[in-house]
């Protein structure tokens, strides 16, 4: 049974319950052509029956794949952009202890690559790693994407200078194109352990599949609680389209409702700073679903309490544009009171005892409060925790819900063709071959 609950009682001051109910009709469309995969970008809507789809053969695979890798290196280092790490990084940040990087423990910690074309970071990556135990997963469908393929020449040079040709191959994992590609066709050449990119799921989409899961399990986390979460999430919405019992269709009506009342900046809150990277994956997720075509709702973000103190104004008195999403964490993981000063020179002693968790709540209260009074709307997503369970929901009620959103702006929810305008104008720059026409162009441009 799903925990996950939506609240949309502090948007009464903007947008009525009929005006949210009026998209019923259209939101029953869409979730019957989401279950048929007859609308927009159909042949991208794996993900829809995914998390009952991960089998125990699977599960054990993975499991045993990251067991291997734990017992073998201190560090894993996951190539990917956009989906293809943010999925994993969302979970594992949200997951792992805060302070676990500065550790000296058994975990075998992840880090990132591929995700920029930073010449400062890869070198200082690679020179972190120069005495490191490490193993390398690649994850790229056409294994030809600049960034992670950079990345990946010099990882992989490194760890074959490292240990050799032979144990590199035992240490290095490629998430790619079932058949096809430039990372296929090397991880059949060099015996590469290797997993599969669905076809039928893209990037943003993918981190219930190895994409995810691997990652996830290498550092440590159940990725049998994850798919549970999330299969949980999709009996409960995909049972029916009524808003009453389906969570993901409430939460896609209203920001529609008040993307027509001149709310099109969106921004996720949260209180706690494990969900930061949560907040990044969803980002691309609805920005690349849904800014095409001229339309979509700004995906932004913001961390409580501390970007009160930096965005807090502009949200309060600044353009009336914006309205907020908070994922609202009943229950923290530790227990820690305030203490009692003799002095109290900070005039904190009224709080000696509470819980920081309580002063924490209340913050947000106020918050919501002050920015209603200020004019930004308030949608509420209440989860018991941050677990794997939990984020298994978060994960699927925000995938099916950006399906819903994108389908009733009439966009293709799953494409991102303006995703390749920069490519485009950064191969004509390096000079690509075949890019040639475009390099004389643009080259006259600047």
């Amino acid at each position: 049974m799903s925990t996950l609950n939506i609240d949309i009682n502090k948007l009464n001051n903007y947008v009525k319950h009929d005006e949210i109910q009026k998209f019923q009709d259209e939101i029953n469309t869409h979730h019957q052509a989401i279950i048929n995969k007859t609308g927009k970008g159909n042949d991208f809507l794996g993900w829809v029956d995914l998390p009952s789809e991960i089998s125990e053969a699977d599960l054990i695979d993975i499991e045993n794949t990251a067991s291997e890798i734990r017992a073998k290196v201190d560090y894993l280092v996951v190539i990917g952009i956009g989906g293809s790490y943010l999925g994993a990084k969302a979970v594992i940040e949200a997951l792992k202890n805060s302070f676990s990087d500065f550790q000296q423990n058994e975990e075998t910690k992840i880090l990132y690559a591929g995700q920029n074309l930073s010449e400062d970071y890869l070198a200082e990556l690679l020179s972190f790693l120069n005495d490191k135990k490490f193993a390398i997963c690649v994850i790229s469908k056409s294994g030809t994407t600049t960034e992670p393929a950079v990345a990946f020449r010099l990882l992989k040079s490194q760890l074959e200078e490292k240990i050799g040709k032979e144990e590199a191959q035992k240490l290095i994992i490629a998430i790619t194109d079932k058949e096809r590609g430039a990372l296929k066709v090397l991880a059949n050449q060099e015996g590469y352990k290797t997993y599969v990119v669905p076809d039928d799921v893209g990037g943003r989409y993918s981190v219930l599949t190895p994409v995810g899961l691997l990652p996830i399990a290498v550092a440590g986390f159940d990725i049998r609680k994850l798919v549970k979460g999330a299969v949980e999430m999709k009996n409960t919405c995909l049972s029916s389209s009524s808003m009453e019992t389906n969570p993901a269709a409430l939460y896609a009506a209203s920001r529609n409702a008040l993307l027509q009342k001149g709310f099109d900046i969106e921004m996720l809150i949260n209180f706690s700073p494990k969900l930061m990277y949560f907040t990044e994956w969803w980002k691309q997720l609805y920005g690349e679903s849904e800014g095409k075509e001229g339309k979509g709702i700004f995906p932004a973000g913001a961390n409580f309490t501390t970007d009160l103190h930096s965005m807090g104004q502009y949200i309060q008195e600044g353009r009336r544009v914006i309205f907020e999403t908070l994922i609202s964490v009943e229950k923290s993981h530790h227990s820690l009171l305030v203490p009692e000063d003799n002095q109290d020179l900070d005039g904190l002693n009224y709080l000696a005892d509470k819980h920081i968790e309580y002063v924490n709540k209340m913050a947000e209260k106020g918050t919501v409060l002050a920015h209603l009074d200020g004019g930004v709307p308030n949608i509420k997503i209440n989860i018991e925790k941050i677990d794997e369970y939990n984020l298994g929901q978060l994960i699927y009620f925000f995938e099916l819900a950006c399906a819903y959103s994108g389908y009733v702006l009439g966009v293709n929810p799953f494409d991102q063709p303006g995703v390749e305008a920069y490519k485009k104008n950064m191969f004509a720059l390096l000079r690509k071959p075949g890019h040639e026409a475009d390099s004389e162009d643009i080259y006259k441009r600047l």
